[in-house]
């Protein structure tokens, strides 16, 4: 019994033995490949620095240059400063003469001649004036906007130079209408814009009236006309409530020349004009125009401004003239916008604007009526030189024709 348990014992030792041979066998054949020879380059160190008692190298000989020999190299050209490019001046205008103007602009004026003159000349020229042609001559006046009173006026006179002039030819009738219109007008009326000052100052020439009827407009081309005949003049851009009321005015200065005082948009009239005044003083001009608001937000407070910028501008001396200017083509309208300036600022002369072709040629005689003042302007274009003098017998001409 023993000795086969011995046996087994063996017999297990054995198989034990020989796995392990079997499996030591297999581990050596599955070792990985042995890695190549590094490739890292082998640093050498650098030779030692020399100490002290070894022998330096003997220097070796190289060219050398002098400080002469050196070529430097040749100094940058500087750069050219940018010029800005400068703003050009505009060039300065010569506005046409105003002697004999409303004479060359007579064809515009002409184009209402039909309404007013040739009908007046049509009615009177009839067989029988009976009363039914004096109504509707009557009706031709009111209608041209010459006025009650001027209309009745005027019918009556003609009446009675018709009863004495028995015949009555196209030619006696033309010379007789056109006596009569001028006699309307006021012949020997002061119609000269007054810019001297009886003092040692400019003449200053206060342009007042509601926006809308061309009042900055006017006021430059009436520094063309001032101009143009010999002057010069100083702008006071014043109208402050308007927009760009003050650019407009000023590109009228700068076409002939003439400087344009103006301030902040919304500032105070009375300053600007003020200060107008003051450069016109500075520079010894011969007329300061000042362009005075059209507009606020109650009338009452324009009116107010108005007599304000009056009392300022006085403190250097009298105001020489005050223009109202007045569209032709609102008719009765511009009637109540005179009177509501007469009570505020004491009105010496009228510039009535876009008289050219309209009918109502009539509000030279009523305006004139109404105010006790004479029209001294009249606007007849767009055109920078269709302001003209007011002439009596130059306007009927144009009306009533040759």
């Amino acid at each position: 019994m023993e000795l086969i348990l011995a046996v087994v014992i063996a017999l297990v030792v054995a198989v034990a033995v020989t796995s392990g041979l079997v499996i030591s066998g297999r581990k050596k054949k599955q070792l990985p490949p042995a890695e190549p020879p590094s490739t890292t380059p082998t640093i050498t160190a650098p030779p030692a620095e020399p100490h002290v008692g070894d022998e330096a190298e003997t220097p070796r000989e190289e060219p050398r240059r002098t400080v002469e020999e050196v070529t430097l190299p040749a100094p940058e050209a500087p750069e050219a400063p940018v010029e800005e490019p400068v703003a050009e001046a505009p060039e300065i205008e010569v506005p046409e003469p105003t002697a004999g103007r409303l004479v060359r602009l007579r064809a515009r004026l002409a184009r209402s001649q039909n309404s007013l003159g040739k009908g007046l000349l049509t009615l009177l020229s009839r067989e029988h004036l009976d009363e039914d042609t004096w109504e509707e001559i009557e009706e031709t006046l009111l209608t041209a906007d010459v006025g009650v009173a001027p209309t009745q006026e005027l019918v009556e006179r003609l009446r009675d130079r018709v009863k004495v002039l028995g015949t009555r030819t196209p030619e006696e009738l033309r010379a007789l209408l056109r006596e009569e219109l001028i006699a309307l007008l006021g012949a020997d009326l002061d119609r000269s814009v007054k810019t001297e000052s009886p003092e040692d100052v400019p003449g200053v020439v206060m342009v007042v009236g509601v926006n809308g009827t061309g009042k900055t407009t006017t006021t430059g081309k009436l520094a063309r006309v001032l101009v143009a005949d010999g002057k010069s003049v100083v702008l006071g851009a014043a109208d402050t409530f308007r927009a760009a009321a003050a650019d407009q005015l000023q590109t009228w200065g700068e076409r002939v020349g003439a400087r344009t005082v103006r301030g902040p948009e919304g500032g105070d009239p009375a300053s600007i004009a003020y200060d107008a005044v003051k450069e016109g003083i500075a520079e010894k001009a011969d007329v300061v125009l000042i362009d005075t608001a059209g507009r606020l937000h109650t009338k009452t407070g324009l009116m107010d401004e108005l007599g304000k910028v009056k009392r300022v501008v006085e403190k250097h001396g009298p105001l020489d003239e005050i223009l109202l200017v007045l569209d032709a083509t609102t008719g009765q309208n511009g009637l109540i916008q005179a009177r509501v300036f007469a009570e505020v600022v004491d009105i010496t002369g009228i510039v009535l604007t876009k008289l050219d072709g309209t009918a109502k040629g009539g509000i030279v005689v009523a305006v004139q009526r109404e105010l006790g003042v004479p029209v001294k302007l009249i606007g007849l274009g767009e055109g920078p030189d269709d302001l003209a003098p007011f002439e009596p017998g130059a306007f009927v001409d144009a009306l009533i024709g040759d």
